[in-house]
């Protein structure tokens, strides 16, 4: 029983830094990478669809990218749906091909950019902690019901507590990570 909720806290917690992951992606640094776009939805037919389904995008060098549509008729709309995202990126359309270019980060905006990874990897650390919460919450449960001894409890909440260190030194680690990519001129 406590295995279960061991078991169950760390793919929890495996979660919470996945989706740090993908928050990080979201942070732009100054290489051109395709999930920077991964946030942005177009119009299609009625249907807000993601960009990545409506065409496709690849990296044409170290600071464009370029969006192929599947429609030539997207294009108003793919390249409206970039310029509408707060991504801060100026889309350029050549026939039916659109290239965003990466403007190069000043020394500014990779200080937003630091904070806002800061940020993230706070919520990531807080979901951590409301996991460990409530693993715990459950094994004093188990133990008032006197399903687990006193020492089985205490011994659960020391292995809990260690998981959540383990998780939440990932969660550092991938932040020194991108505080690193942010930094590298």
């Amino acid at each position: 029983m406590i295995n279960e909720l061991k078991q169950d806290a760390e793919e929890r917690m495996a979660k919470a830094v996945d989706a740090l992951g993908g928050a990080f992606n979201k942070i732009r640094t100054g290489r051109a990478h395709p999930s920077i776009l991964d946030g942005i939805s177009v119009d299609y037919y009625g249907v807000d669809t993601p960009l990545s389904q409506a065409g496709s995008i690849a990296i044409e060098d170290a600071r464009t990218l370029s969006v192929t549509p599947w429609e030539k008729s997207l294009v108003p709309a793919i390249e409206k749906a970039i310029m509408k995202s707060d991504l801060g990126l100026n889309p350029s359309t050549a026939g039916a091909v659109i290239r965003v270019p990466l403007p190069a980060l000043t020394e500014e905006t990779r200080r937003h950019y630091g904070k806002q990874a800061k940020s993230e990897a706070e919520g990531a650390r807080i979901a951590i902690r409301n996991i460990r919460r409530d693993v715990i919450s459950d094994v004093k449960d188990l133990q008032k019901a006197k399903d687990i001894s006193e020492d089985e409890e205490r011994k659960a909440q020391d292995d809990i507590q260690k998981i959540t260190d383990r998780f939440i030194g990932k969660v550092e680690e991938a932040l020194a990570a991108k505080e690193k990519d942010l930094m590298e001129i």
